[in-house]
Order: structure tokens, then C-alpha cells, then sequence
């Protein structure tokens, strides 16, 4: 049996890497020079001297998204700096050319002091469409995409926001399956960086202003949601809260609940895990409602394994991997949220807009059971579907 690990080393020897660079018109005589470099080129310059966003039709700009990273906080892997990072740039690169037709540039900067990382894209910012960050530890990932929301192009923190749509996706066919209203569902999350925070706010209808968050209950999906880190449910007992947990701790936990995550989960209808390997007990999914959702998300190894939590009473189970059922997989998001920042020019990517790619990757399901509430990772026809529906919000 081949190992994965040596065979991706071995390919990626070969290749080196993933990426290159290709014209989209070959220079094959002196007019063809003369077009694409001087004299010619002068004249989109002056054209766009005089009115920058011209440069969006102009150039690649219109069509080309910068990958960010400072490689702190890389799959499951860690803070491996980021040279280390720069494979997973360059994949994330291919995924969205691949599944999105969008173009990509992976860019990691060697610091990983927030206020330097927004200084940085703040500097490309004339070079692209938009800017996905990558793999970068919470808290700074909050601080530095919410610094940079007055740009005019689209900064996206995917390991946020694409995990929440896809969560929330096949949360919205899981409530079918289990015959449930979401509106009348508690979760238990799991894990409260930079995930957890996420789907907790995209759940809960929440926006983020100023570091702080508020609810929009036109937005709000779920009835409420714990939030459970290592040190148990975050409550407002606890003194040990970062700024960001203090802040989301005001807007969900409606009954004040602490406690342990054991504590947490019992007569809950939902457990969302983005946390580490084996937290969640048989014992725990027996102490859950009717018909119990478990979304264990931890890679490579879960929460709880799929067959362990069906013998409990789970009723669909979720993970992030590709060899069970139910994979909860980015690329179901973010090349389709890229795509509609190219095709429509979008400055920014609101919770409407999030939910509205969650509601329109849940559909491409027609009739969700309990074995399949989400589309194959691999699934080319969802990066339109989800540009188009958020198209229609701009």
C-alpha cells in the first residue's frame, strides 16, 4: 500500500510545487511585443493613472485573488511559519482555480504581527480582486480581517467563514433529515477559535463591529449555541476570556449555562466540533436529545468516530474527512465566494450574503438523508451555483 505522505512528497519534488505562470496570448511577432510591453502598454497605464479602477478591466486584477498567510496556524499542523505554509498556499490556489476558475496567488509574510500583516495587504491591495487569508491563528485573524473591511476589494478569512457556510449547510439538511426546525435547535460548539467563532456567529446571526459582536435576529439560524473551549462552556463566570469570547459570550448562551462540556451538550440537539481528537463520549450523545447531530470536525482523527457516535444515537454524523460520509469540506465555499467577488466586483462579503451561499449549497441536495446532506467535495457545478446566489444580494 502506497503512504500518501511519501508519494505527496515524492509529486511535489518533481512538480515543484504546484504552480506557474501562463500567457493568455503568446508573443509570437514585433506587433504582439509591441501590444502586450512598449510603446503600446503606455496607454493603459495613462488610462488607469487617471482612474484606477480601470485596472480591474485592464489587468489581471479583475480576475486574480491573493492567498495570505503567516503560517501560524496551518491545518493540523500549527504554527510551522510560513516556508512551511507555502504547500497548502499553493493548493488552496489550485482548488480555487480548479473549482472556481478564479486565479490565485499564494503570498506568506514572514511576521506575524497583525499590525504588519494588515499593513501588507493593505500594500497589494492595488494588485488584485480580492485577498482570501489563510491559517492565521486567532485572535489576530479577527483583528486583522476586521481592520482591513474598508479596503475596495473583498478580504475573506476562509478557515472563518468557509467552514461556518459549509457547517451551516449541511446543519440546514440535517434538520430535514432529523425532522427539526433549526430555529428550534441548540448547538454545542466545540473549539472557540477561529472556526468555532465563526460558525457561532454565522449561526446566530451575528455581526462583528469594532471587535464586538451584535445580533441581527432577521439573520439567526439556530434557537441558541454554547460555545465550549478548553476550560469548559464559556459563561460570564468566567474570567479568563479573550475580548472576542467575552464579546460573542453577550449574544448566545441564552440560559447562562457553564460548566463542562459534558454539562453543556445534555438536551442539546447539535454538537459542532472544531476542536481536537476524542472529546465527545458515547456517554454525551446519550445525554442529547432526540435524534442527535454530531458534526465532529477535528483532522485527521475527530471528535468521535462516525460508527462509535451512530451506536450512541447519533442520528447524522459529519466529519472533515473524504473516506466517511457527510465531509465537511472548504472547497465547497470559498471557490464559489471568490468567484462572485471576481464576477461582480464585491467589496465585501456580508452575513446575508454567507448565509445565502449556505442556503444555496444545502439545495444542491434535493433530498438529504442521513448518509448525505452535502454535494461531493469534488462537485464542479457548486462554485456557480453559490456565485450566482450571492449575485443576486449586490
Amino acid at each position: 500500500m502506497s503512504d500518501i505522505y511519501s508519494d505527496s512528497l515524492k509529486w511535489h519534488r518533481q512538480n515543484q510545487g504546484k504552480l506557474e505562470t501562463a500567457l493568455r496570448n503568446p508573443i509570437n511577432s514585433k506587433n504582439d511585443l509591441a501590444l502586450a510591453y512598449t510603446p503600446g502598454v503606455a496607454e493603459p497605464c495613462r488610462v488607469i493613472a487617471k482612474n484606477e479602477p480601470a485596472s480591474f478591466d485592464l489587468t489581471w486584477r479583475g480576475r486574480v485573488v491573493a492567498v495570505v498567510s503567516d503560517g501560524s496556524a496551518v491545518l493540523g499542523l500549527g504554527n510551522i511559519g510560513p516556508a512551511a505554509a507555502l504547500p497548502v498556499m499553493e493548493g488552496k490556489a489550485v482548488l480555487m482555480k480548479e473549482f472556481g476558475g478564479v486565479d490565485c496567488v499564494p503570498l506568506v509574510v514572514d511576521t506575524q504581527d497583525p499590525q504588519e500583516i494588515i499593513k501588507f495587504v493593505r500594500q497589494i491591495t492595488p494588485g488584485f480582486v480580492g485577498v482570501n487569508l489563510e491559517d492565521i491563528a486567532a485572535p489576530n485573524c479577527f483583528i486583522i480581517e476586521d481592520s482591513l473591511q474598508d479596503l475596495p476589494i473583498a478580504v475573506f478569512h476562509d478557515d472563518q467563514h468557509g467552514t461556518a457556510i459549509v457547517v451551516l449547510a449541511g446543519l440546514l439538511n440535517a434538520a430535514k433529515v432529523v425532522g427539526k426546525k433549526p430555529k428550534d435547535m441548540k448547538a454545542v460548539i466545540i473549539g472557540a477559535g477561529a472556526a468555532g467563532i465563526a460558525i457561532t456567529q454565522l449561526l446566530m446571526g451575528l455581526e462583528r463591529k469594532n471587535g464586538q459582536f451584535v445580533k441581527n435576529g432577521a439573520n439567526q439560524v439556530l434557537g441558541d449555541v454554547v460555545l465550549v473551549d478548553s476550560k469548559g462552556a464559556i459563561c460570564s463566570k468566567r474570567e479568563d476570556l479573550n475580548n472576542y469570547k467575552f464579546s460573542v459570550n453577550k449574544v448566545i448562551n441564552t440560559q447562562k449555562l457553564c460548566g463542562s462540556l459534558a454539562d453543556a451538550v445534555k438536551g442539546s440537539d447539535v454538537i459542532i466540533g472544531v476542536s481536537q481528537p476524542n472529546l465527545i463520549t458515547p456517554k454525551m450523545i446519550k445525554s442529547m436529545g432526540k435524534d442527535p447531530i454530531i458534526f465532529a470536525m477535528a483532522n485527521p482523527t475527530p471528535e468521535i468516530m462516525p460508527a462509535e457516535a451512530l451506536a450512541a444515537g447519533a442520528k447524522v454524523v459529519a466529519t472533515g474527512r473524504s473516506d466517511f460520509p457527510n465531509q465537511v469540506n472548504n472547497v465547497l465555499a470559498f471557490p464559489g465566494i471568490f468567484q462572485a467577488v471576481a464576477r461582480f466586483r464585491i467589496t465585501k462579503i456580508n452575513t446575508a450574503m454567507k448565509i445565502a451561499a449556505a442556503q444555496a449549497l444545502a439545495s444542491m441536495v434535493t433530498k438529504p438523508t442521513a448518509d448525505r446532506i452535502l454535494p461531493d467535495a469534488l462537485d464542479k457545478s457548486v462554485a456557480p451555483k453559490i456565485a450566482t446566489a450571492i449575485g443576486r444580494l449586490v
